[in-house]
């Protein structure tokens, strides 16, 4: 994979990381009875969607121009980066255990993106 197509990963699966955050801001924004009205006026709810939206279509860019074998391994690092993000920005707990479970992760990212 070409240095592009690795840093265009890397902002995918970082995008995908934050829409995981923004989707728990709409949760926890809902109304105990959920409407279609409450639904579209959920701006994180919507965020959240358009996020995902933007990032499927650089997904499919990425999958033209990369192997599914090489780029797909990325997105075990949202594993690490969303209990991450969740603990800075939604003072969630960070264990030991998510932390070794990540770095575990990192280490398979790295095995499984390299090409013999």
């Amino acid at each position: 994979m070409s240095s592009l197509v690795i840093a265009l990963t890397l902002v995918c699966v970082l995008a995908i990381s934050t829409g995981q955050l923004l989707f728990k801001k709409a949760a926890q924004a809902m109304p105990d009875v959920l409407s279609l009205s409450a639904l579209l006026h959920n701006g994180w709810l919507i965020a959240s969607l358009v996020l995902y939206g933007v990032t499927t279509l650089g997904w499919v860019w990425i999958l033209r121009h990369a192997p599914l074998h090489l780029a797909y391994p990325f997105m075990g690092l949202a594993f690490l980066i969303v209990p991450t993000l969740a603990w800075a920005f939604l003072g969630e707990p960070l264990g030991w255990r998510t932390l070794a479970g990540g770095a575990l992760i990192m280490a398979g990212v790295a095995l499984a993106s390299t090409t013999a």
